[in-house]
């Protein structure tokens, strides 16, 4: 079983290579069949929630030059390590622009994967 730590960077990774190709596919194998989503800004009085079967190439085309990278706060094991809690930074550089955000993922151990069960993130500005 890979440690979270290693399963966060390819994640990571995947959304990076996501960004080059716009094809999600990669980035879906993370998640688990009943992930949810939620996403939002100081504009918004309720977040947007998405699930396991959005449209992340639709996501992934509206980005010209993007790149991803996240700093973890904190790293709980819960639930006897069947599961992660990972809260951190994440930074979204778009088109050479920062967008900053506080995050939050639920990881949880499916067979021998570590699976995205959730994920909450707020952007900063």
């Amino acid at each position: 079983m890979k440690k979270i730590e290693a399963v966060l960077k390819e994640y990571f990774q995947a959304w990076n290579d996501g960004f080059f190709s716009k094809n999600g596919e990669e980035i879906r194998t993370f998640m688990a069949k009943n992930f949810i989503g939620y996403w939002s800004h100081s504009g918004l009085d309720k977040p947007d929630q998405y699930s396991y079967d959005y449209d992340l190439d639709a996501v992934l085309q509206q980005y010209g030059d993007a790149q991803k990278s996240f700093e973890s706060g904190s790293i709980t094991a819960r639930n006897n390590g069947k599961e992660y809690l990972v809260l951190g930074r994440e930074i979204n550089l778009i088109n050479g622009d920062p967008y900053p955000a506080q995050c939050m993922f639920v990881w949880r151990k499916e067979g021998e994967e570590w699976k995205l069960v959730r994920e909450y993130i707020e952007l900063e500005r």
